[in-house]
This record gives C-alpha cells, sequence and structure tokens, in this order.
C-alpha cells in the first residue's frame, strides 16, 4: 500500500516557476507567460513569495504571499495568490496550504495573515468566512488610471 504524500515548498527557481504558471494562470487569466516571469521577477524584489502544495510531485495548489507592517494589522502577511487546479478543487488542498501558510505568518511574528477575493467569486468568500473563519472587515477599492 503507497503512502500519500502532500508537502508545502517555497518556490524560487524559474524551473519551479514555470511549472506553476499553468495553475496560477487559472487565477490570473489575463497574465501570459512572458508577463507571469517578468511580474514574478520584480513581485520577488518587493518581498514576494511563492509557495506550493504538492501532491506527491505535481503542484495542487499555491499561495502568494508578502510580509508587510502597516497601522492597522502591524506584522501580518497578505496573501495575493490562493489557487488550486481546477481539477483538484474540493480535495482539501486549499485549506492545507492555507493552514501552512498561518502557521508560517506566526513563525514570522505576524499579528494577521489578510486577503482580497473578487466580489463575483462567492463560493471563495464561503470558503474564507465559514470554513477558514477569516473575517471580513473591510472594502477595497482601486481606480484605474
Amino acid at each position: 500500500m503507497s503512502t500519500h504524500q502532500e508537502h508545502v515548498s517555497e518556490l524560487t527557481t524559474e524551473k519551479e516557476w514555470i511549472e506553476a504558471f499553468p495553475i496560477m494562470n487559472q487565477l490570473r487569466t489575463h497574465l501570459n507567460f512572458d508577463s507571469y516571469l517578468q511580474l514574478l521577477q520584480k513581485m520577488k524584489k518587493q518581498g514576494y513569495r511563492l509557495f506550493a502544495l504538492y501532491d506527491e510531485e505535481e503542484i495542487v495548489a499555491l499561495a502568494g504571499i508578502q510580509l508587510n507592517i502597516n497601522f492597522y494589522h502591524e506584522r501580518y502577511v497578505f496573501i495575493h495568490d490562493l489557487v488550486t487546479h481546477s481539477s483538484n478543487r474540493s480535495k482539501g488542498y486549499g485549506e492545507k496550504l492555507l493552514h501552512y501558510i498561518h502557521d508560517w505568518a506566526r513563525e514570522q511574528g505576524a499579528q494577521y495573515v489578510s486577503l482580497e477575493s473578487g466580489i463575483q467569486r462567492r463560493e471563495a468568500h464561503q470558503f474564507y468566512d465559514e470554513k477558514m473563519h477569516y473575517d471580513k472587515w473591510c472594502y477595497s477599492f482601486r481606480r484605474k488610471l
């Protein structure tokens, strides 16, 4: 009987980033391969970190995060990207990856983990609210320039 091997790793090499692109592209559909790599390299310089949950040797979910400090959260982790591969949704992978990020954030001395989710993503909101116990505490606004 084989054992099921799941683990989380930070993706730090271009080879790993390339492997992650098809999954990230399911969330960030506007990105093409070149824009993804260019933006990722710039974001890494600002503290962005990309973590992957592997099942065996296959990436099944990704979390792109950044450790930040501000007046209202103090030290916190912001989740910029959280996506589970479309063929692996509702298997608990997102929850496992978020628990890993919560533990990582605590180890970094963070007070909170924060994220934003598109207005239309009702299932994701239900997941964050009911399953992961996130608070809806503000609106996020933006203006195209």
